[in-house]
């Protein structure tokens, strides 16, 4: 998804003998391996805390000839830490894909979508945490509404959280059926046939399952001062809530730092921003149109582009 626009946003970061690239969200590895022969970087790290991406991602890697890529079984927000460990102290170019993968969303025992019946579980890896099924067996009627508001944008939080704890669903198609009944018919109404009655609820959950906010913003504090000076940091978001954090926090590290109110100083001695958004990608770029028509889900996606200019 976006793969020219990946190439075209990182490839420019990635030139010279030390290139170092990191994919923080490696899924199938369909980006890494398309930056990897684009841009032949030094060295390659690939973050994904889903044992089947990884699996699958190294059979591609080593089909695609980039075997020496270092595979990491970690979510990104423990990028940092992580290549301190392998002593790497700056980056070229960092990318994150962010939500859930075509993946985890065509094997629908993984419990993500409602298309297919199978046990609530939500979890990008299986092996931690609780399952959505376990969360909603104890959570109450207020924490859910929260959760449904805040993460899903859904006007009727209330009303479906009411009925989500009365019957407590353990299957994709039994939270699927309890959403779609509990909608008001004034929200029913107002989505159509545009998208399914669930869709808000299903991501809210997987959004509380796997902390995805709090891992974005823990990656959004932390990866920018990986950079290297000319080096560039992407993020692909696929909803507003994503979309709108790293908007701002990319406006707000391209912005020079305050100059002191009463504090003579010369054009050269005003403080200059250490980042900027290149030109071309300042407010965002989408899918074309010919992707859209092989590929629908890259509708809403969005790629955001920050850039490291001084030291």
């Amino acid at each position: 998804m976006l793969v020219r626009e990946v190439c075209r946003a990182l490839v420019p970061a990635l030139g010279g003998p030390d290139g170092v690239l990191v994919d923080a969200t490696c899924g199938l590895a369909g980006h890494l391996i398309a930056l990897i022969e684009a841009g032949r970087p030094a060295r390659a790290f690939a973050f994904d805390r889903d044992p089947d991406a990884r699996a699958l991602a190294r059979q591609r890697l080593d089909a695609a000839g980039a075997g020496d890529v270092i595979l990491v079984d970690a979510p990104f927000s423990s990028m940092a830490e992580r290549l301190r460990d392998d002593g790497v102290a700056r980056v070229s170019a960092i990318l994150a894909d962010l939500g859930v993968s075509s993946l985890q969303l065509d094997r629908g025992a993984r419990g993500f979508s409602w298309r297919v019946d199978a046990p609530l579980d939500m979890r990008m890896d299986p092996t931690h945490g609780r399952s959505a099924a376990e969360i909603l067996a104890a959570i109450d009627v207020g924490a859910l509404t929260r959760i449904l508001r805040e993460l899903g944008e859904e006007p009727d939080a209330a009303r479906i959280a009411t009925a989500v704890v009365a019957a407590r669903p353990t299957t994709t198609s039994a939270l699927a059926e309890v959403v779609s009944n509990a909608m008001s018919a004034p929200q029913r109404r107002k989505i159509g046939l545009r998208i399914h009655p669930a869709t808000r609820t299903f991501q809210a959950l997987r959004l509380y399952v796997n902390d995805e906010l709090g891992e974005l913003d823990r990656l959004l504090a932390d990866a920018p001062a990986l950079l290297a000076p000319g080096g560039r940091l992407g993020i692909i978001s696929f909803h507003s809530l994503e979309d709108r954090r790293v908007k701002q926090r990319f406006a707000a590290l391209s912005r020079p730092p305050p100059v002191p109110a009463h504090v003579p100083m010369r054009a050269d001695e005003l403080p200059r921003a250490k980042f900027a958004l290149p030109p071309e990608f300042a407010k965002g770029v989408t899918a074309a149109p010919d992707e859209l028509a092989d590929n629908p889900r890259a509708r809403s996606a969005r790629l955001r582009v920050l850039e490291r200019i001084e030291a």
